[in-house]
């Protein structure tokens, strides 16, 4: 009679290095490993062919914080905003030129020097910037 496979000696199925891999995901935007490290680890849980090679990989690990605690709700902001920090940066050099040229004309007219009103052809680039923001561009997603 046979005997029966040890459970670490099962083979592992996709789906179980899936979960494996999307483990040490969350560990990795939490801070327990770094990038090398998690790409070493990801690397060996799709090499891994039993249940106890699978189990090695995650075996140091603590079980990271659930996905809504702080820590991970400030890593995901932070790494995906689509496009936050784009629209962030270009928000403050649009406000610095809108502010600049405002300011230069608005001297200009005081001071008698009748000239076009330049700075509303910062609107154009304002309105591209808003139309942006309001299709979700920029925007920290809502959970």
């Amino acid at each position: 009679m046979a005997e029966p496979v040890r459970p670490e000696e099962l083979r592992v199925s996709d789906v179980e290095r899936t979960r494996v891999e999307e483990r040490l995901r969350r560990a990795q935007e939490v801070g327990q490993l770094d990038l090398a490290e998690f790409d070493e680890r990801v690397r060996a849980t799709w090499a891994a062919r039993t249940r106890g090679e699978l189990e090695r990989v995650i075996a140091d690990l603590p079980e990271p914080p659930l996905a809504g605690s702080a820590v991970a709700k400030r890593s995901r902001v932070f790494s995906d905003t689509g496009g936050g920090t784009a629209m962030r940066v270009l928000t403050i050099i649009w406000t610095c030129l809108a502010v600049v040229n405002t300011t230069a004309w608005g001297i200009l007219a005081l001071t008698g020097i009748v000239v076009h009103p330049w700075p509303l052809w910062l609107l154009v680039p304002g309105a591209a910037l808003a139309v942006l923001y309001a299709f979700g561009i920029g925007r920290p997603q809502r959970d």
